[in-house]
């Protein structure tokens, strides 16, 4: 009897401390698994850099850690592997003043200093109100910027506090999303009034903060300008660094005719204020919450569409951002009612990390080839009857001199289906590829591409079968990626 109870005892802790493990970053060759069939020689898998070893300006959201929808001490050992060297959170005025005039910034020191200490910066927004005080807005999307003397003058202090405290640790963002519900001009004018009033109190203690203004929801150019003109006209604009923007869509690559004439109109504007991506991301599921929810999404699909986004962004010279690294646990008070699971990682509801999803390893496959991504040259040429659904980008990795070349089906939403199609296509500086390897991002895997399949013509390259896929896939010399077999 006494035995039976014993390895009762020993059964039950067994059981208990698998229920609580933390699932590790796997690092075996097959950590990425699905059904696509390559007709290439498989040489081995992409080797992952952790942050250390990267030089890249990939931004892994870290949001909602002022509403406690996640847990930053329970996924930041999962940071340093990713390879990611920046991340995004809410400065959460709410969190930090629960009594009017007193602080307490332990929750975000200990996130900002952990980042710091790992070599990833922080970009930390100015969001959201705060409810203790009459006209100071909610802690939630969408719950109203401050207004009313006493509330502009106590976010006034906590910005100061802020900027005192974190100045030369992290960059810095606005009010996430002012235009989530308001687009009237009443809107647009506080939008940009706060934005150059905390701006300005960010300068006053960090003179050299690079901010981001505006985190606008919507894609639209015009809508832009009409904010741009009242910056201008206040002659602030250049105090900032960039324009940030996000705008969802199902299909990634929709959205880049509006980014297009977005940053044809700021550069009407500004030379030096540059555009970029702060917030993108995919579900794991269908029907969950927050922006694409409406579609019957997988973590394959998640994966797709975040490399999709990501390199979508870059081949255009945009730095860019994964939303987000931890699913998100909202309360039925926020704009988000339910869960958003546009995670890296999946958590419970106590945010406890249960599963790394394969966009977490898409991702980290991407970053670990990223720093060959250097300078936009050329892109592939392919067969015209394929020119409207390819997308391709040509970069030279600085270092090597070695071309690298993106390419992808775009013409859908990413699918479940994993089916290649071989493609005729050209690199037109592909001569110094001796030995050329095909690269599918999502798994990992490094192929050799067979001299039977290559026609050298001058200083371009013919791939007759090259195969292609609605994920991203890289073509370059075997000898500026490092790969275990």
């Amino acid at each position: 009897m006494i035995v039976v109870k014993i390895l009762f005892v020993i059964c039950a802790l067994f059981s208990a401390n698998v229920l609580l493990a933390t699932p590790k970053v796997d690092t075996s060759n097959d950590r990425v698994k699905t059904k696509i069939v390559v007709p290439y020689k498989k040489l081995g898998v992409l080797k992952p850099k952790d942050v250390s070893q990267t030089k890249n300006n990939i931004t892994v959201g870290c949001e909602t850690l002022d509403r406690d929808y996640a847990n930053y001490d329970c996924y930041k050992e999962y940071l340093t592997p990713l390879g990611a060297r920046k991340i995004r959170l809410q400065g959460g005025w709410a969190k930090t003043e629960k009594q009017k005039g007193v602080y307490d910034f332990n929750w975000l020191d200990n996130i900002i200093n952990d980042a710091v200490s790992r070599g990833i910066t922080p970009l930390l927004q100015t969001s959201y109100g705060n409810p203790i005080y009459v006209g100071g807005g909610t802690p939630f999307l969408a719950g109203g910027m401050p207004s009313s003397p006493e509330a502009l003058i106590a976010w006034d202090k906590w910005v100061a506090e802020m900027a005192k405290r974190y100045a030369g640790k992290v960059e810095w963002e606005m009010w996430n999303e002012p235009d989530i519900r308001n687009i009237t001009q009443k809107h647009r004018i506080a939008t940009v009034k706060n934005n150059i009033r905390t701006a300005e109190i960010i300068k006053k203690y960090d003179a050299n903060a690079k901010i981001a203004a505006l985190s606008l929801a919507k894609l639209n150019p015009k809508f832009l300008e009409e904010h741009l003109k009242l910056f201008v006209k206040a002659g602030k604009l250049d105090i900032f660094t960039w324009v940030s923007y996000h705008g969802y869509r199902y299909r990634p690559e929709e959205s880049y005719f509006e980014v297009d004439g977005m940053r044809s109109v700021l550069k009407k504007y500004s030379s030096k204020v540059i555009l970029r991506q702060g917030e993108n991301g995919a579900p794991s599921k269908g029907f969950f919450g927050g922006a694409l929810s409406k579609y019957n999404w997988s973590e394959l699909t998640q994966a797709k569409w975040d490399l999709r986004r990501m390199l979508g962004d870059w081949g255009r010279g945009i730095e860019t951002c994964v939303f987000s690294i931890s699913d998100m646990h909202y309360s039925k008070t926020d704009a988000i009612k339910v869960n958003n699971v546009k995670g890296l990682l999946q958590t419970d509801e106590n945010h406890k990390v249960v599963h790394i999803k394969m966009a977490y390893y898409a991702v980290q496959n991407l970053v670990s080839v990223f720093d060959i991504l250097d300078e936009q040259k050329g892109k592939f040429i392919v067969d015209k009857k394929y020119a409207e659904q390819i997308h391709s980008f040509g970069y030279l990795d600085v270092d090597s001199k070695m071309p690298v070349y993106t390419i992808w089906f775009g013409d859908l939403i990413p699918t479940e289906k994993n089916i290649t199609i071989p493609v005729k296509a050209t690199l037109p500086n592909g001569v110094k590829i001796s030995s050329p390897i095909w690269i599918d991002i999502l798994t990992g895997g490094v192929y050799e591409i067979p001299a039977d399949d290559i026609q050298r013509n001058g200083d371009s390259l013919l791939i007759k079968n090259l195969p292609v896929y609605d994920s991203p896939i890289i073509v370059t010399d075997k000898s500026i990626v490092d790969f275990v077999r």
